[in-house]
């Protein structure tokens, strides 16, 4: 069967050869379960090489980063600032709100960006308890319409959040791909702005599946062990998570994919430019957005998926992988050209 690469995801690419024999590579004999054995100290000593002194939790999935950091850093009376676009409030189905008790408190972006003022607006009611109490700010890395902070922004962010008594929670699902942007280290990028707990992401970047808490506060670090069982993400043979970001994090894999993905999405960009069609984002990491005739988004789709972001607006979204190639591009450009 012939598997065809789309735009609509990098979830939906494979895994990278090398994490697949980093995968192979472990499967032999028996090692201690839970991350007692040397696959995830190994792990943990990359992550420490790349953000600083930190603590590292691995998990199944993105949705258990992002719910679990927040319960480390959280009561159930307080609330989350975050954009209108975050994953935490637009794709994770309630998690973060059913088992955090949290509120999310939404602000409306164009860029996907959140501003100072946008979490100012929400520093009133501290110590009234009819109010749920600000806590956390929260915010994508790259963001979910494909834009980057800079390291200024972050650290701003920061300083305003700490300065008013909240924490600041990054999602990196796509991290590794706001870092090759910028040309920064993970521990300047993060670190050195003053994140207290960041959700990093691996499955979108050439990981079968893994992501990690990674602690950099690390009085938040208190009982989350606890927090990662009883939130069900307590994996038991966990040395094939610790493999994959081992093998991702020590040569520089991570930094490889990303670079791939986001030099086809400024490709991708070009081409739809020099068509005539309306780019709606600034194209950072590895997603472009587009606005496109309906029946050319009806035709297209029949040949190679991807999703209209915003229906109204016929604003599509397409999103280059690590195994994303210029042929790709090519074929999801003509397809583009025929129709429109």
């Amino acid at each position: 069967m012939k598997y065809i690469k789309g735009f609509a995801s990098d979830n939906n690419a494979g895994v990278h050869p090398r994490i697949m024999q980093a995968l192979n590579d472990v499967n032999h004999g028996h090692c201690t379960a839970y991350g007692d054995e040397r696959f995830t100290r190994a792990a943990i000593r990359e992550f420490i090489k790349l953000f600083g002194e930190c603590e590292v939790y691995f998990v199944f999935n993105g949705t258990a980063a992002n719910v679990l950091s927040l319960q480390a850093m959280t009561r159930p009376f307080n609330s989350v600032v975050c954009t209108c676009t975050a994953h935490i409030h637009v794709d994770e189905c309630g998690a973060p709100e059913r088992f955090t008790g949290c509120k999310l408190l939404s602000n409306q972006t164009f860029d996907g960006k959140l501003q100072i003022s946008d979490i100012a607006n929400h520093l009133h009611g501290i110590g009234f308890e009819h109010h749920a109490q600000p806590r956390v700010v929260s915010i994508t890395q790259a963001t979910e319409m494909g834009t980057v902070y800079s390291i200024d922004e972050l650290r701003k962010i920061a300083e305003f959040s700490h300065a008013n008594g909240l924490l600041l929670h990054v999602d990196g699902a796509r991290l590794a791909n706001a870092a090759a942007y910028l040309d920064v280290s993970f521990k300047k990028m993060i670190t050195d702005t003053g994140v207290d707990v960041l959700s990093f992401g691996g499955a979108k970047n050439g990981l079968m599946y893994g992501e990690a808490v990674v602690i950099l506060n690390r009085a938040l670090s208190e009982n989350f062990k606890y927090i990662r069982k009883q939130g069900m993400q307590l994996a038991s043979k966990m040395r094939y998570i610790s493999a994959q970001f081992e093998t991702y994090l020590k040569d520089g894999l991570w930094l490889e994919n990303a670079k791939q993905a986001n030099k086809m999405a400024q490709l991708l960009c070009s081409e739809i430019q020099a068509l005539g069609i309306e780019i709606t984002q600034k194209v950072e990491a590895n997603e472009v957005f587009a606005i496109l005739p309906p029946k050319a988004i009806e035709k297209i789709q029949k040949e190679l998926f991807f999703y209209v972001w915003d229906v109204p607006r016929n604003e599509v979204r397409w999103v280059c992988s690590w195994d994303t190639t210029q042929c790709d591009v090519e074929r999801l450009i003509n397809l583009i050209a025929m129709y429109v």
